[in-house]
């Protein structure tokens, strides 16, 4: 037991190296030009983000594959040399309340400050603004575990006479004690008024953990519900609303030159919003049209590269149609295989979660009989759902941010995006992995059972004042369903319509 445990070990150290490198890859290559070789504090928090999340994601895996290194244990000691994997779970999700709500603030306010101060000014004004939410959040945080951050257990008291040590012992269903009186010794045959409740204060890191999660969960309910349904959906409507032949020069110069019309109102606009800025005149009436431009603009190079997708230019023309031609049938192929994984996770929802008691383990038993023809089969799936609920959640936030004036939209774009929007983007990722690390040891509870995850989210979480009702009742759940039901239907209905910008703009001079 000692070797397999030795080969956990490398095997974590081995992935968390791969996770850092490939972070580091994405950084590079989707990065704008304009922040090549400067912003290396943001990187440096973008990749560290990042990696943090996807350890967390894989995380959970990792423990159950922990709990298998000990299980058939010869001696009582072995589990001794297993992964502190409690310890790893609460010091994860503190690093990741840390970046989440404090380091990528800070960097975000850095960035994104005026250009025109030193850089001394630019930090200290970044750094009032989290001390001040440092303090807030402190504060907040003490008074909520002062008052509130205690775990409510219910449990019930048991009693028995003694009786002789039996000869031999026969147990059965109906017997499952020793002596022939009433099953004493069963908590399903004891009295309501047995029942108690068994109070006791949760660690600090517990509930900070805690109230993490509660408002990843929310933002999973939407983002997730929403994002579950729009993420296949929208790779096959994507093949639907494919160009079906090239356009004519003709077409091209016609649709070309109504582009570069937009693009100059645009621009004008931006000027004008550029000049009232500096003017000092940013009220709401300029965040509004601020934000506003921004959409349309989203939109205007949707547009752009539809275009140059209708009517490729250059010496290898037929080759780049040829492989947009096949980038659409690997998107039907890929919505396909989404629409079979999501539904799997509806359903699975709904037996297993909302139904009581659940009509199937359902999915836990796929990856147990997955880890009896392979071990890793079944860890690989597991990972792999877990992974596909957070890309489903980057998902929908990204549609409910197109329609959403009040969300500001940070798109990332291969080889064109700022530092603050990946800050945004990784902030939004790191928050929602809790909640989805969460849901997944209890979407998946018989299959991670005894594990210290399962100890962390199923029992202490759930249990917390005030906050085990949330779970108690399937809030989120039913959210998530409720979501993804509609949305399927307005995509279904209107997913394969395309808006075009409508080029307005409010602005106040």
């Amino acid at each position: 037991m000692g070797d397999f445990n030795l080969a956990l070990v490398i095997v974590a150290i081995v992935v968390c190296v791969l996770v850092f490198l490939i972070n580091v890859y994405l950084l590079v290559n989707y990065q704008h030009p304009d922040d090549k070789n400067q912003a290396y504090f943001p990187k440096f928090v973008v990749v560290l983000g990042l990696s943090v999340a996807s350890i967390s994601i894989l995380m959970l895996p990792a423990d159950v594959a922990n709990r298998q290194a000990c299980q058939q244990a010869i001696y009582n000691g072995a589990c001794n040399l297993t992964l502190p994997m409690k310890d790893l779970w609460l010091a994860i999700y503190i690093i990741d309340a840390v970046l989440v709500f404090f380091v990528i603030p800070f960097a975000m306010f850095y960035y994104e400050g005026d250009q025109d101060k030193t850089v001394w000014k630019r930090m200290k004004s970044a750094l009032l603004w989290v001390i001040t939410t440092a303090i807030v959040c402190g504060l907040v945080l003490g008074i909520l575990y002062g008052l509130v951050g205690k775990v409510d257990f219910t449990v019930r008291h048991l009693s028995s006479s003694t009786v002789a040590f039996p000869n031999n012992f026969d147990f059965s269903n109906s017997q499952p004690c020793i002596g022939n009186g009433a099953r004493e010794c069963s908590a399903y045959t004891a009295s309501p008024s047995s029942e108690t409740t068994w109070t006791m204060h949760a660690t600090f890191p517990e509930y900070v953990v805690a109230l993490a999660t509660i408002v990843g969960s929310v933002l999973f309910s939407i983002f997730g519900g929403v994002g579950i349904a729009c993420l296949p959906l929208s790779l096959i409507f994507s093949f639907i609303r494919r160009p079906r032949a090239v356009i004519t020069r003709s077409q091209y110069i016609k649709e070309a030159t109504e582009l570069g019309k937009k693009a100059r109102e645009f621009k004008r606009a931006a000027d004008a919003l550029h000049q009232e800025q500096k003017n000092g005149s940013k009220g709401r009436k300029w965040r509004k049209n601020m934000k506003a431009v921004e959409k349309e603009l989203l939109l205007l190079e949707d547009d752009v590269n539809a275009l140059e997708e209708m009517y490729p230019q250059g010496e290898k023309a037929e080759a780049t149609w040829a492989m947009t031609i096949l980038g659409y049938l690997a998107k039907l192929i890929l919505g396909i295989f989404g629409l079979i994984v999501s539904i799997a996770w509806v359903v699975h929802i709904v037996i297993y979660l909302l139904i009581d008691p659940p009509l199937s383990p359902f999915l836990n038993e796929v990856f147990i009989k997955l880890d009896d023809a392979w071990g890793l089969l079944g860890t690989g799936a597991f990972a792999f759902f877990c992974l596909y609920l957070l890309l489903a959640v980057i998902a929908g936030e990204m549609m409910i941010g197109m329609r959403l004036v009040f969300i500001t939209i940070h798109p990332m774009k291969w080889g064109a995006t700022l530092m603050n929007s990946f800050l945004f983007n990784v902030g939004l990722i790191l928050l929602s992995s809790i909640s989805v690390i969460q849901f997944c040891s209890t979407a998946f509870a018989y299959y991670a059972q005894a594990t210290a995850a399962q100890e962390i989210f199923s029992h202490t979480l759930q249990s917390l004042r005030g906050i085990k009702y949330l779970y108690k009742y399937n809030v989120f759940q039913i959210a998530f369903i409720a979501l993804a039901g509609l949305t399927f239907v307005y995509y279904a209905a209107f997913g394969w319509r395309r808006k075009k910008p409508s080029g307005r703009f409010q602005l106040s001079s």
